[in-house]
């Protein structure tokens, strides 16, 4: 069984839940940008794009430079590989319950019409 570890699963998903920090990776993607460039974009206060950034931050999404006055912020070097397999593991999961459900439905169907055909005879 795959060992994850939850305290980075956890930030991840915390800083991913948030729809300003999925778009904050977005922008990032594109280009390094400054707090106050991101704030500008995101329609924000400093302070509240400091406090989304500190968590990207947190789950080493995001990585900060300080140069003078100017935070610069870009895309952290760690890849969500670990969230992608927890991903991957729950809808391979669900998937197997789904169509587990689909065989019952098929198989209750097939009896429903069997049972009708012979009431009618």
């Amino acid at each position: 069984m795959v060992q994850y570890n939850e305290t980075r699963l956890d930030a991840s998903f915390a800083a991913l839940s948030d729809a300003t920090r999925r778009g904050v990776l977005e922008q990032l993607s594109r280009a390094d940008a400054s707090i106050t460039d991101l704030a500008g974009k995101f329609h924000m206060t400093l302070t509240g794009m400091k406090k989304h950034v500190g968590v990207l931050e947190r789950a080493a999404l995001v990585t900060t430079e300080k140069a003078g006055r100017v935070r610069t912020c870009r895309l952290g070097m760690r890849a969500l590989e670990e969230e992608a397999a927890w991903i991957e593991r729950h809808r391979q999961l669900w998937s197997a319950r789904f169509d587990a459900l689909d065989k019952i439905v098929e198989h209750l169907k097939s009896k429903e019409k069997a049972d009708a055909r012979r009431k009618r005879r």
